[in-house]
């Protein structure tokens, strides 16, 4: 259990530049193509995120350990069964669903497991997916749910399958990178509506980068079997870290912050952080390579909030609007409670400790911050959610004491969170 930070500020002006790590969703996506890609593929600027670090670790250990037997030449002995080789992401939901799939194309036996919150996350959609078309998949424990035995190299039985559109992008991320490697491709169907179609967007645009072509014809994704071509992939910074510091503009009297490397024509969906908070004031200009986020004066209008392209930006919106006393309606947020934790209860366990309700009506979400109060000090639990702790820091701006229990639990997507507040002037304690 990591120690409690508590977050202070002596006053409400910010300025500051900041240096973000790489995107962990374009880092992640990039690791498995460059994986599969056989060294074809580089990526630079990897994120330092526990997640894409984890990752990052087990393919190249996979990578090294294919490239030391296939110089090993001695004629194995086959009537003796290998134990499955256990690999353990801890707490990283985007590692399991994409090594789900790469497992199925490797040679071996391998139990994909995680933490006992990972084995309480689904992963049957995706499972099921991979089954149709051939892989060979058990449950180790629990059906539905992680740890999974794979037993990789599998004939294909179909390139066509079919998969709902408002689940996790993740599952569908996780197809399409193999499906170049498939000896049949791959027809993806979505059904219904896609949500979070902004991420899908970003692996078909970084699968093209590496010579991987594509066709997407109505709700049908086409991939057919294909060579990566040499290249290298640099991964943009993070955008979801960006809107931490969205949030500190917002929540600031006066706010003058560069964050360099970020561009106007990113991959990531949640470069639309410009957007939404202009809402509340902060301009977004980019020059100088990176992008200049500035406070000005504005009256808070908007009203709903439509997150279904960008869910991990929710907990961020959600808790500024909450500070402000901005009564709004979110929607879009289906896929929030099958999280790192369940992050609705979470935002409304914490949010009611100083007055504010999250009132959930079917999928839609209102705020009331008709009792909204400003306690001196206020504690708030994580509950092994990064963006819990990240997102209720800014409120140091509002609240003069904000305790952030297991503060170290940012790791997983940004590890330098903690150095980067202390650097914009706030006062951190443990």
């Amino acid at each position: 259990m990591s120690p409690n930070i508590t977050v202070s500020r002596s006053h409400k002006k910010v300025k500051a530049t900041i240096q973000l790590t790489g995107s962990k969703s374009e880092c992640n996506r990039a690791l498995v193509i460059e994986a599969l890609s056989k060294g074809k593929v580089k990526v630079t600027n990897i994120s330092d995120a526990a997640d894409a670090v984890t990752l990052a670790g087990i393919l190249r250990r996979e990578s090294q350990e294919a490239r030391i037997k296939s110089q090993d030449f001695e004629t194995p002995t086959t009537d003796i069964p290998q134990p499955a080789t256990e690999v353990n992401i801890g707490p990283a939901g985007t590692a399991m669903r994409f090594l789900t799939a790469y497992f199925t194309l490797q040679n071996g036996e391998v139990l994909l497991t995680g933490t006992e919150r990972m084995k309480q996350r689904p992963i049957g959609i995706l499972v099921d997916a991979l089954k149709t078309l051939g892989a060979n998949i058990s449950y180790a424990e629990n059906d539905g749910f992680p740890p999974l035995l794979i037993k990789g190299g599998f004939e294909q039985l179909t390139d066509t399958i079919t998969i709902k559109g408002d689940i996790s992008s993740q599952y569908i991320t996780a197809l399409l990178l193999i499906a170049s490697s498939l000896p049949k491709g791959l027809q993806l169907h979505i059904d219904g509506e896609l949500t979070s179609r902004p991420y899908v967007e970003m692996t078909l645009s970084m699968l093209q980068q590496a010579g991987i072509q594509h066709q997407w014809a109505g709700n049908v994704i086409s991939i057919a079997p294909q060579d990566f071509r040499e290249t290298s992939i640099w991964v943009e910074p993070d955008w979801s870290a960006a809107s931490y510091w969205y949030a500190v503009a917002a929540l600031a009297n006066e706010a003058e912050l560069f964050l360099p490397g970020l561009t106007s024509y990113s991959l990531q969906g949640d470069s639309i952080v410009t957007e939404l908070m202009a809402n509340f004031g902060i301009t977004s200009q980019f020059k100088d390579g990176g992008v200049h986020l500035k406070k000005e004066p504005k009256p808070i209008i908007r009203k709903i909030f439509d997150l279904k392209s960008c869910p991990d930006l929710a907990q961020t919106l959600i808790v500024v609007c909450a500070a402000l006393g901005h009564d709004a309606t979110f929607t879009g947020l289906e896929t929030l409670k099958i999280k790192e934790t369940d992050r609705i209860a979470a935002l409304q366990n914490e949010l009611a400790k100083m007055g504010v309700k999250l009132i959930e009506k079917g999928q839609v979400y209102k705020l009331d911050c008709s009792e909204k109060f400003i306690p001196e000090h206020i504690t708030i639990a994580t509950y092994e959610d990064h963006r819990m702790a990240m997102a209720f820091a800014p409120l140091a701006l509002v609240i003069p004491q904000v305790e952030i229990e297991e503060a170290e639990v940012v790791n997983k997507s940004y590890p330098a969170f903690w150095q980067d507040f202390e650097k914009a002037g706030f006062y951190l304690t443990k």
